[in-house]
């Protein structure tokens, strides 16, 4: 058997390992080096299927965002009705007993910071969170038919940006993750804030636009 006939297996250990080291230990540890102690492979090895650093990490986005997809598939996406809608939420809140959100507070911490100088990452991972937004905007407007178009879109926003801001709160600061029932009722109230108040008619805000792209 070829180099290149092993070649997908030994990309997904490197590329998971990667993940793991992340994780573990935080964007300040990790290495070649660190990523073979984590593997059992060789640095050699690793540098030779991912010279580039940043292929490596633009990678590591990809089995993140894998990874959330395959939990809301099994838990979410099983469900109708409000139910469906709940579980979402509360997924992302780690608030389901049966489906623990994944614990990589540690590796979207080292995304973000990479994605500060790395224009890929920052793409890709801006696609990731848009994508979340696209599917709870639906979401909500299958839910709440009273709402707008433009009030879902605001909603989706709203939520991906206090579910980032408390994790990284959570992450990078160590407040306590209980904090987690706190930001998820007040995801509630805006929802019903916005089913008795919409927005105006006519106020048209452009969400999900970036700058610099």
């Amino acid at each position: 058997m070829t180099l290149d006939d092993t070649a997908p297996t030994r990309r997904e250990q490197i590329i998971q390992g990667a993940y793991d080291t992340l994780r573990k230990n935080g964007l300040p540890h990790l290495s070649y080096d660190s990523i073979a102690a984590e593997t059992g492979l060789t640095r050699q090895l690793i540098r030779y299927h991912f010279s580039s650093h940043e292929d490596l990490m633009l990678e590591v986005c990809d089995l993140v965002a894998a990874v959330y997809r395959e939990a809301l598939i099994s838990t979410a996406g099983q469900l109708k009705g409000p139910a469906r809608v709940d579980a979402f939420l509360d997924f992302y809140f780690d608030l389901l007993d049966a489906k623990r959100k994944p614990r990589d507070d540690q590796v979207y911490d080292a995304m973000l910071s990479l994605a500060t100088k790395s224009r890929p990452i920052r793409e890709n991972l801006a696609n990731q969170y848009r994508l979340v937004g696209q599917v709870l905007s639906h979401e909500f407007s299958v839910q709440f038919p009273d709402l707008t178009a433009q009030a879902a879109e605001e909603l989706s926003f709203l939520f991906v940006s206090l579910m980032y801001g408390h994790w990284k709160m959570v992450a990078s600061l160590g407040f306590s993750e209980d904090h987690r029932h706190i930001t998820r009722q007040a995801i509630d109230r805006l929802i019903r804030s916005y089913c008795d108040m919409p927005p105006e008619p006519g106020t048209k805000r452009v969400l999900w636009a970036q700058k610099g792209l």
